[in-house]
């Protein structure tokens, strides 16, 4: 048997960690002892030391480093007499940067600084590295997320002939391919999006059709029109595989002149697309489809809260007139407005600018209800877990955070877009294209076993059949525990029992929203499976579905690589705009020490119980700041009981907290417990 495997060392900040082998679902446990001069991200050779089945990992032990993932690391100087330290952000790091005198002369105390390592770690000695970069004092405006740019490498500035070649495109369609192209400028569409977006990219209608049905048609900008294959643009789009989005400021996939540009689904312009005509019955089901190229003409820009705001305003005079028919009580205070998003004369305003749409946007609601309707009995899953809002001020300073608004609204459209994806990656799965998938296995029976442990405290239990599950099982649970405490906590719980989505040249299905097939088709703009998507369509319609055979062998390859690249671009994406937001909350945190909120227990450790807030803000409560007691951690049961007091703590549990302690640059927040 093979005892020695090379892998990628995920470090931890404890400083033991793990390697992930190809091909291998678990991975091998890495003890403080045996990291060697691994650092988080290096390619390592490990042995296998330890393969004890009844132990949750195979235990190993790296031998050897082949490559370092990081020589630069970012974090912040502290300087001494004779010698200084640069503390790596990245707590995975698990090694200070030693730099010498003679290279931190000119280098301030408590400047954000990126380093260059010279000399690895060895033994208990730290690297050794010079500093090649002073990005500002630690509070200084946009320290932080400079700081995390560089953290991460990324491409935050596009090379000169890129920007070049996004200059040469012209920002008016080419009247020339127009005949080509489904001519939809004289219906009525509309894009609806947050009120900041800026790349405009997908854009809605729908109809009602004399046999009842209702037509929906998806138009997603055509950005492989633009975007050639193998050109400066498409290399670097493929470089970065997403748009990175930090608060204030985005990492665009494609320069504006595209992104907010041509490629930009922006009102009264003519803008080419390719547009996805479904035919959809009363009970949320495709019965026909047809993708095209076209051109369109968007009637109006709205955004999510206007759309709400009319919605609200029709639906409550609907209530009203029936409620006139039934009796004559005072019809004054009817209203089913949770709250009135703008002012009466606002409102006014936009209602009468759009008097001409609300029958469109009536539509669209009644559509999206029944789509909502067959999605759920399907078993999709509805996890309701709130989006932060971070407030800045102009310098980039965090000054509120809140939950971010959802209506119906949003609603409309991400069932809308989920439909479109639906349908293109069906249609293209039986065409046997080459493609990219989005896929989301179906989650492990031990992971199901060890999350029914804990929900069986609460009443609930995810039903398996043999040896799979079935999406409905899992939302069977989500209907339950509706409204309830503990809604957050379980939602929170069924997302980490979840695989991670990622991108495939293979369909293997979406377990999150119970489906055979789907893909990334509706954002082009921002993600490069989305492009690519685009680019085989655009073949397959320009030939007449008849691609030749060199040609599938091509694009074959190009999926496969693709969507590994995607999947990992994403990855980093996802970690970015984490930290982004952690340390924006900590920031916020800092001028509120000793502040007292209601909170509720959303985490159990061994070493304390983490508490959220209504506001999203998370905080870890350490035994020291509990009873004086001493506790015990029930791993089982996800609960800690005091030895003395038997007072427990479990998820859910409601709790008041003082905020004890909040710091950006470690981006942690530490409660304690007030005392009634």
């Amino acid at each position: 048997m093979k005892k020695e495997f090379t892998g990628i060392f995920r470090g931890n900040e404890k400083g033991f960690g793990f390697v992930k082998i190809e091909d291998e679902e678990d991975e091998i446990y890495i003890s403080r002892g045996n990291t060697g001069e691994a650092l988080d991200g290096d390619e390592v050779l490990i042995k296998i030391i330890e393969n004890d089945h009844r132990k949750e990992h195979k235990e190993g032990k790296i031998i050897k480093v082949l490559n370092h993932n990081k020589d630069k690391i970012v974090g912040v100087f502290q300087k001494s007499k004779n010698f200084g330290f640069v503390v790596p952000d990245d707590k995975k790091i698990n090694t200070d940067i030693y730099i010498s005198k003679k290279n931190s002369k000119k280098i301030k105390n408590k400047q954000k600084v990126v380093a260059q390592i010279t000399k690895y770690p060895k033994g208990n000695k730290s690297a050794e590295g010079i500093i090649i970069e002073v990005l500002g004092n630690v509070n200084q405006a946009g320290v932080d997320m400079l700081s995390l740019v560089k953290e991460y490498n990324l491409p935050y500035e596009f090379p000169e002939p890129v920007i070049n070649e996004a200059k040469s495109i012209k920002q008016e369609i080419a009247k020339k391919d127009i005949p080509n192209r489904l001519d939809l400028r004289e219906k009525e569409i509309f894009t609806i999006d947050g009120e900041d977006a800026k790349d405009l990219d997908d854009a809605v209608a729908v109809e009602k059709l004399k046999n009842g049905n209702y037509l929906l048609n998806v138009s997603i900008a055509d950005v492989s029109y633009y975007v050639k294959e193998d050109s400066k643009l498409d290399k670097e789009a493929l470089l970065r595989g997403t748009s990175i989005y930090m608060l204030d400021r985005v990492i665009p996939m494609l320069p504006k002149e595209l992104s907010n540009g041509i490629c930009s689904l922006n009102q009264k312009t003519d803008r080419f697309a390719i547009t996805v005509l479904m035919e959809i019955d009363k009970n949320g089901f495709v019965v026909s489809s047809d993708v095209q190229k076209s051109i369109i003409n968007v009637t109006r820009r709205m955004s999510y809260k206007e759309v709400q705001a009319i919605l609200n305003e029709v639906n409550n005079e609907d209530k009203v007139n029936l409620k006139k028919k039934k009796d004559s009580a005072p019809i004054e205070k009817i209203n089913l407005n949770k709250e009135e998003l703008y002012t009466k004369e606002e409102k006014e305003k936009l209602l009468q600018e759009c008097s001409n749409y609300v029958k469109h946007f009536k539509l669209m609601e009644e559509l999206a209800n029944i789509l909502k309707k067959r999605r759920s009995m399907a078993g999709s899953l509805n996890l309701d877990i709130p989006e932060s809002k971070i407030i800045l001020d102009e310098n980039g300073i965090a000054i509120d955070v809140k939950k971010y608004d959802m209506y119906f609204s949003n609603e409309i459209i991400e069932q809308f877009m989920l439909t479109a994806n639906e349908t293109v990656a069906e249609k293209f799965y039986w065409l046997e294209a080459p493609f990219i998938y989005r896929v989301h296995e179906v989650p492990d029976l031990d992971k199901i076993k060890d999350l029914n442990t804990f929900l069986w405290n609460l009443g609930y239990k995810i039903k398996t059949t043999g040896d799979t599950v079935h999406p409905k099982a899992f939302a069977d649970v989500l209907d339950k525990v509706k409204g309830k405490p503990e809604e957050r906590v379980v939602s929170n719980l069924i997302l980490r029992t979840l695989k991670l989505a990622r991108y495939e040249s293979e369909n293997k299905g979406h377990f999150g929203i119970a489906s055979k097939y789907y893909c990334h088709f509706t954002s082009p703009i921002r993600r490069y499976p989305d492009l690519f998507i685009h680019r085989i369509i655009s073949k397959y319609l320009e030939t007449n579905y008849q691609l030749k055979e060199e040609e599938i062998v091509k694009y074959n390859e190009q999926a496969n690589r693709y969507a590994k690249n995607s999947s990992e671009c994403e990855k980093i994406a996802q970690k970015v705009e984490r930290d982004a937001e952690d340390i924006k909350k900590a920031e916020f945190m800092q001028n509120k020490i000793g502040e007292e909120y209601d909170g509720i227990v959303s985490s159990v450790t061994s070493f304390g119980i983490f508490v959220e807030l209504e506001n999203t803000v998370e905080g870890l409560i350490r035994f020291d700041d509990l009873e004086d007691d001493y506790f015990i951690y029930d791993e089982q049961r996800k609960i800690l009981q005091g030895e003395r007091t038997k007072i427990t703590y479990k998820i859910g549990d409601k709790i008041k907290i003082r905020v004890k302690y909040a710091d950006k640059l470690s981006r942690r927040i530490d409660f304690e417990k007030v005392f009634e």
